[in-house]
């Protein structure tokens, strides 16, 4: 049976490749080396540590500054460009950011609760909800969704800016129930879908009622210090657009009334309610909905399909999904508890899991930002770094670069196809299989060819390139072995052991190519003598071609 019961001892390399592919974008051999060395306690509490917010992206038309609060018409490049650089920043966080869990967690809400730059038209708005995400990446579940109720991105994205009491806009409401908190049962009768019905809709979007995306960015949260969408409010301070009335949930909710006091001045002012009051309300709807069960088993799938599998059995809802879900209302909705107790179970390392056929470790298909920037720091490519390079960084390597990559791969980046984010993440059944087609197949074995020949930029200087021969020589001892070589890539590249005779492929077919051990130590060590590789490069080459180029490592 799946089990929660905390792995005990040294994780040992495979066990800590699984655990840093899965909590990070990836790691290094030598950092695979280094947590093989760990219980399971230590390497989660080294890869959650607390990072500061790092400093906003900048724009290459202002060197040095960034654009916030608000981009200067005639100074700032255009909203479209400044969005490249948005995604560029956080791009460059993932691949930078060692291993520490902030990154996967933020990219993991982002995937959660999406945002469409096409429909926001607003870069500044998608970098404080980054920001947001950020501060609560390892924080409460229940408080950052109160938070997104009022983010400027959001609001815009799902149409709350349109919701007025007069003529309540429920689409913002829906996809909370649906999408972000709840979940949508079976439909049990007309209009009701078990963990919600079509009035409880209606009534969150009364409460949600009277707030307008705010893009000049001087409405602040007092608790998280970010900007925030604004209450629409007349001369008298009362939210001219909010429905101050009592609202009733179904059976669902336990018949629970959201409703303010009348004689609470700070809530409501001759009928009214004022700004407190209607945060108030909001408060009281995320009260609502968090009370519910299944408001934390719906929350736990979610995690577990995306650091886990993707397929939840009975077994898996019993045995591990429920007590998650235990864990997390127990603990006030903090997220941490929950990804210690899944981190350190036997089920996540595929230990008293029912069957072979269940492992959860190389059961994942890669994410296109997994596989690319996971490449990209296992073999630790160098980037321009300089402030005067930040426009090669962004421009080139990113928006040029990185980001058409993750497009040809199956992820336009901030452009979801709709309110429920990317298809591999929630879409039934195939979920992460959407991320293979037989065209972002093709792209994802034609990245390797594009990072051994490199990015330049228009004056010709290499922004990046893939060095095998000097990544061989740095790396792996005795590489003039070639079977200490070849099972040094295929070890820590691969999640698992692979077959005696897939070895031989990659060493006798791939690497030798018909020449005798010896004939490779011989040009090894010409090579370490003499500093040409010519009789080396093409070899290596053609063997980490070969590896990435495989099925094996396209899984995680």
């Amino acid at each position: 049976m799946a089990s929660l019961a905390a792995y005990t001892g040294i994780l040992g390399t495979q066990n800590a490749a699984h655990f840093l592919r899965r909590t990070t974008f990836g790691p290094t051999q030598a950092k695979i080396d280094e947590f093989a060395l760990k219980t399971v306690s230590e390497a989660l509490t080294d890869i959650m540590q607390t990072l500061v917010v790092p400093d906003a992206p900048i724009d290459p038309e202002t060197p040095g500054e960034n654009w916030l609060p608000v981009p200067e018409e005639g100074v700032n490049s255009d909203d479209d460009q400044l969005f490249e650089y948005f995604k560029a920043w956080f791009m460059e966080l993932i691949r930078t950011t060692g291993m520490n869990m902030t990154e996967k967690m933020t990219f993991f809400w982002h995937a959660f609760l999406p945002a469409d730059h096409t429909l926001i038209r607003n870069a500044t708005s998608l970098y404080y909800q980054n920001a947001l995400y950020r501060i609560y990446a390892l924080g409460n579940v229940k408080e950052l969704l109160t938070k997104v109720c009022a983010d400027n991105a959001m609001t815009q994205y799902i149409d709350n800016t349109l919701n007025d009491k007069i003529n309540p806009n429920e689409n913002f409401a829906r996809e909370l129930l649906e999408l972000y908190t709840i979940g949508k049962g079976p439909q049990v009768g007309p209009e009701d879908y078990t963990n919600y019905t079509e009035d409880d809709v209606k009534e969150a979007a009364r409460v949600l009622t009277g707030i307008k995306h705010n893009f000049n960015f001087d409405t602040i949260d007092p608790e998280t210090q970010l900007p925030r969408a604004k209450v629409s409010l007349n001369d008298q301070l009362q939210a001219v657009r909010h429905d101050a009335e009592s609202k009733t949930f179904s059976e669902s909710f336990g018949n629970r009334v959201i409703e303010l006091d009348p004689n609470d001045t700070d809530l409501m002012l001759d009928g009214m309610a004022t700004e407190a009051g209607f945060f108030d309300e909001i408060d009281q709807l995320m009260t609502m909905i968090y009370d519910q069960d299944e408001t934390a088993r719906f929350f736990c799938r979610r995690l577990y399909r995306f650091f886990v599998y993707y397929k939840i059995t009975e077994e898996i809802e019993t045995d591990i999904i429920i007590p998650l879900a235990t864990t997390l209302k127990n603990s006030n909705y903090d997220v941490i508890p929950v990804l210690e107790q899944l981190f350190s179970s036997e089920h996540f390392f595929d230990i008293n899991n029912s069957a072979t056929t269940e492992d959860n470790i190389g059961a994942f298909i890669k994410s296109p930002m997994d596989l690319i920037m996971g490449t990209f720091r296992f073999f630790n490519i160098s980037m321009p770094t300089d402030p005067a390079d930040v426009a090669d960084l962004y421009q080139v390597v990113y928006s040029g670069g990185v980001s058409r990559m993750l497009i040809d791969q199956g992820l336009n980046f901030y452009t979801p196809i709709d309110v429920a984010g990317y298809p591999p993440y929630h879409q039934v059944p195939a979920y992460n299989r959407n991320w293979i087609s037989p065209n972002s197949l093709a792209h994802r074995y034609n990245f390797i060819n594009h990072l051994i020949n490199g990015k330049e930029n228009e004056d010709g200087i290499m922004l990046y390139q893939l060095d095998i021969v000097e990544y061989v020589e740095n790396n792996i001892s005795n590489a003039s072995d070639s079977s200490i070589l070849v099972h040094a890539l295929t070890d820590y590249m691969f999640t698992k052991p692979i077959p005696p005779e897939r070895f031989d492929f990659f060493l006798n077919d791939v690497l030798l190519d018909t020449l005798s051990a010896q004939n490779w130590t011989n040009e090894w060590n010409d090579y370490l003598g003499t500093g040409d590789d010519t009789g080396v490069r093409s070899q290596l080459e053609g063997l980490v071609i070969a590896i990435v180029q495989t099925p094996e490592y396209q899984l995680s």
